[in-house]
């Protein structure tokens, strides 16, 4: 990073402390734009905000931008490329660009994706990459330790084993129920 570019990321830190926050006017008198606190141009003829009178809000104004030759640098005073794919990884320059993972990419592909940058030496900016990758890993060896089809198989028997153990029951009470018949039968016969 050149002495120039880390000059403008400090002028632009500057700039943004200084930069109020653009809120609509009147928005707390009006119920209907509830506390939406969207930027909307005054258009009033007497709008002590439109003119720009002092001890009133600011409006937004070109004052405010970022210095041209670093809009849209990330803080590290790095360009951010999204990636979405592992090809993508390679064709980055390190020097001037890090990179930002597309919430939209699966774990097993972020987990390559980020593997291959840390071999090139490339910044991930939106992520912490060792973090991400020893979680990601977890993760995967956590769903090894549990094979989907030893588990079907068990469920499939424990289903069997139970419903055995139903006909066992539903033959024992028919056991127990033909006795009490036999019971009765002679209980009534000497009565």
């Amino acid at each position: 990073m050149t002495q120039q570019i880390i000059t403008l990321l400090e002028l632009r830190n500057q700039i943004k402390n200084k930069k109020p926050r653009f809120i609509r006017q009147d928005y707390q008198r009006r119920k209907r734009l509830g506390r939406k606190l969207k930027w909307r141009k005054p258009k009033g003829i007497h709008s002590k905000i439109r003119h720009g009178f002092k001890g009133h809000r600011r409006m937004p104004s070109p004052g405010y931008k970022s210095p041209k030759m670093i809009r849209g640098f990330h803080a590290s005073g790095l360009k951010h490329v999204a990636v979405f794919s592992l090809e993508e990884v390679s064709k980055i320059k390190k020097e001037i660009e890090g990179i930002v993972i597309s919430k939209n990419v699966g774990a097993k592909k972020r987990l390559v994706i980020l593997k291959k940058a840390k071999e090139l030496n490339v910044r991930v900016l939106n992520l912490n990459a060792d973090s991400e990758i020893k979680k990601i890993e977890d993760f995967i060896n956590s769903k090894k330790k549990i094979p989907v089809k030893e588990t079907k198989k068990e469920e499939v028997k424990k289903e069997k084993e139970a419903k055995e153990n139903a006909v066992e029951r539903k033959s024992e009470e028919d056991k127990k129920e033909a006795e009490k018949k036999e019971k009765d039968k002679l209980l009534t016969k000497k009565a």
